[in-house]
């Protein structure tokens, strides 16, 4: 099966004993090559739907299914190596490492997989020249503006060529401008990629570029 399915995901958190439910119940199905908007209030339960939907988290109940496969079958390593040959993951904060160069940080998840390091550089150098930064590619994020290291970022989830991309508030820390670009880097990559791309944003103003998008209200979805 293609795509991923999601079906009668619910996630509570407990904490000094008091049961906080996230999401309550949510079925889903994104076709692959697809770019899908998840949007909604903060606290809605978004950013939740997105770690479920790549794995970073496990469901209280429900399962997801990422091209037939049930994560909540697999072991720690088996979903581990899933997610580094088969998806991309782009936050509001970028995580770059502070002493690496941006070449250096986009070759750590091919180096990370085994890759040679020559090989690793090239792949790299491409990806970074994708997100027009090759010119940058032996600054180190301290010398990159907010709107250049978020590029980085995006390299660096897209440089194995993944088949999922997923991007929690991508755009948060950048002015409009930046945002604009980076959504559109985004969707032309979805395209180029055939990647499936799943975004989610509180900007919806944003929601009308990707083909579906779907509104999360007190963890279930809005219809």
């Amino acid at each position: 099966m293609s795509g991923i399915q999601a079906e009668s995901l619910t996630k509570s958190y407990v904490v000094e004993g008091v049961t906080t439910e996230v999401l309550k119940g949510i079925d889903l199905h994104i076709n692959e090559g697809e770019s899908l908007c998840l949007y909604g209030p903060s606290g809605a339960g978004k950013s939740t739907l997105l770690y479920l939907l790549g794995g970073l988290e496990k469901p209280t109940t429900g399962r997801v299914k990422v091209l037939g496969c049930d994560l909540q079958q697999m072991g720690d390593d088996e979903l581990s190596l899933f997610r580094n040959k088969k998806m991309g993951f782009i936050f509001q904060f970028h995580h770059l490492l502070p002493d690496f160069s941006a070449l250096e940080n986009v070759m750590m998840p091919l180096l990370i997989g085994g890759m040679s390091t020559q090989q690793a550089r090239k792949a790299s150098q491409d990806m970074l020249s994708v997100v027009g930064l090759l010119e940058r590619q032996q600054h180190r994020p301290s010398q990159l503006s907010g709107g250049e290291q978020q590029r980085v970022a995006i390299a660096r989830a897209l440089v194995h060529k993944p088949k999922f991309i997923f991007a929690d508030e991508p755009t948060g820390n950048l002015d409009h401008i930046n945002g604009g670009k980076v959504f559109d880097l985004l969707l032309s990559l979805n395209r180029e990629l055939r990647a499936t791309l799943v975004v989610v944003t509180h900007n919806e103003s944003m929601t009308g570029l990707f083909n579906k998008k779907i509104k999360i209200l007190d963890g279930r979805i809005d219809h």
